[in-house]
């Protein structure tokens, strides 16, 4: 598959493009058919380990948020089909499955399976990318079920949802004895937020009633028991409802959910960049600073920076309008990854890692007997190398139900994105230096509105007519 068929993306450091096109060459090689074991687009996008082929919901969903630009290379829906297709008439889920024989992955860690609750928010996702209405209204029934299974079985006396801790993907980290995780009960309010945006798009009134309420319940309930007025930051409960110590980066979902007010999220973000809390070289760690068990050399969730983890503190931080932090930490991480992806001082290759050192380049451990974290795995790093990089770096965010594409110019330099195919419609935006002064040039086979943010001086909205068009940034 060639790196033509894929979107082409301009920016002035020549690195961050490398890195972006190396990422669209190796996915193809992690779409395995788990009848035969071979390469095929036609099977599932998976990390085959220890000869198994074991499909992750976490991953899966993660995934389609990346494989969106792929220009229908790649099914970004194959994986999370796949999970509806096993539900089971409770309406189970389950975080994992063996593909040789569909069994669930269960284990005394997570007995029942469950895993963060975040389908809502990859559908909403995957509509926005392609306007396909009928795609909601058939994966509904799977979304409502698995929503009502969750909420017979996990939700407590107290409006809360009790699971085990390793079923927010954090399995070795130091938080001590969780009976309410602060990350599943955000990714309960940020499905059931994107369960009412679905039912918008629906125009089924009951379901938009039904799922906002959940929404403020469950949100109303984490700010009362879960934010801490002395340190300013949402903790795990234990089973008395007592908050835990342990300051770690599941906190950050709050944001994704919009849960706390203005004033609790910028105590959130100045966390960021305290060294004694997040405030690391390279965002965003794991584990506080200042708990005991953080290990500069990561050790997992004791203090690793994994790429999923920044997407979401990324997307957070989107909500509440830190657009320049945001990009400047997708900046920052992508820079570690790149200085990873050189080859070391022993002239050995470098690569994509599943988990990064928090103060130097380098791939991290993920526990404490020296194990590494695993190499070339996409299903996350990718989220930096491709979602982030078109979506903060670049800055461009496409609707094409809404008929959107908005774009946040923070600096005069060449930037963009050409041959954006969603749903048989091509877009190229670019920002370039011509004859004329600085020009963004665009072509779109359908007709579009562009609202352009320019150095945060300037925000204005324009119809773009289907063809080719362009306009001098100083007329703006």
């Amino acid at each position: 598959m060639s790196k033509h068929d894929f979107p082409k993306i301009h920016f002035y450091d020549q690195d961050f493009v490398d890195i972006y096109n190396k990422t669209w060459s190796w996915v193809s090689s992690f779409w395995i058919n788990p009848k035969t074991n071979e390469q095929d687009l036609e099977g599932y996008f998976i990390y085959p380990e220890n000869g198994k082929n074991i499909i992750s919901l976490f991953e899966s969903v993660f995934s389609s948020f990346f494989l969106v630009y792929s220009n229908r290379n790649f099914d970004a829906c194959k994986n999370i089909d796949y999970f509806y297709s096993q539900q089971e008439e409770s309406g189970a889920i389950r975080w994992k499955y063996d593909l040789a024989d569909n069994s669930p992955v269960l284990d005394a860690s997570n007995p029942e399976g469950v895993a963060l609750p975040l389908f809502a928010f990859a559908e909403y996702n995957l509509f926005h990318k392609s306007a396909n209405k009928k795609r909601i209204k058939d994966v509904m029934p799977y979304l409502q079920k698995h929503m009502a299974w969750l909420d017979e079985n996990f939700k407590q006396e107290n409006g809360l949802y009790s699971v085990p801790v390793v079923a927010g993907g954090m399995d070795n980290s130091p938080r001590g004895e969780v009976c309410y995780p602060v990350d599943f009960n955000a990714c309960m309010a940020i499905n059931a937020a994107h369960m009412a945006a679905l039912g918008d798009i629906l125009n089924d009134k009951e379901l938009i009633f039904q799922y906002k309420k959940m929404y403020f319940s469950i949100k109303t309930r984490i700010n009362n028991l879960m934010w801490d007025e002395e340190t300013n930051f949402y903790y795990d409960l234990d089973k008395d409802e007592n908050r835990l110590s342990t300051k770690s980066i599941a906190a950050y979902w709050t944001l994704l959910a919009e849960i706390p007010n203005s004033d609790k999220a910028d105590c959130l973000v100045n966390r960021l960049n305290d060294p004694n809390w997040f405030g690391t070289d390279h965002p965003f760690p794991t584990l506080s600073v200042d708990n005991p068990n953080f290990s500069e050399e990561g050790n997992g969730y004791c203090g690793s920076i994994y790429p999923a983890f920044n997407f979401m503190v990324i997307k957070g931080l989107e909500k509440y309008g830190y657009y320049e932090l945001a990009r400047e930490c997708s900046i920052r991480h992508l820079y570690f990854v790149l200085e990873s992806l050189m080859p070391n001082n022993d002239k050995e290759p470098g690569d994509l890692f599943e988990a990064y050192l928090p103060n130097k380049e380098g791939c991290a451990k993920i526990s404490a007997d020296g194990t590494m974290a695993r190499k070339r795995f996409l299903h996350t790093t990718a989220l930096s190398t491709i979602a982030l990089m078109i979506e903060n770096v670049i800055g461009l965010s496409i609707s094409l139900p809404r008929k959107t594409v908005d774009w946040i110019i923070p600096n005069l330099e060449i930037m963009g994105i050409e041959n954006l195919s969603l749903k048989r419609n091509l877009i190229t935006i670019l920002s370039n230096k011509s004859t004329r002064g600085w020009e963004i040039q665009m072509e779109s086979e359908k007709l579009y509105y562009f609202t352009i943010n320019i150095l945060d001086q300037k925000k204005k909205t324009l119809p773009i007519p289907s063809g080719k068009c362009s306009m001098l940034i100083d007329k703006l």
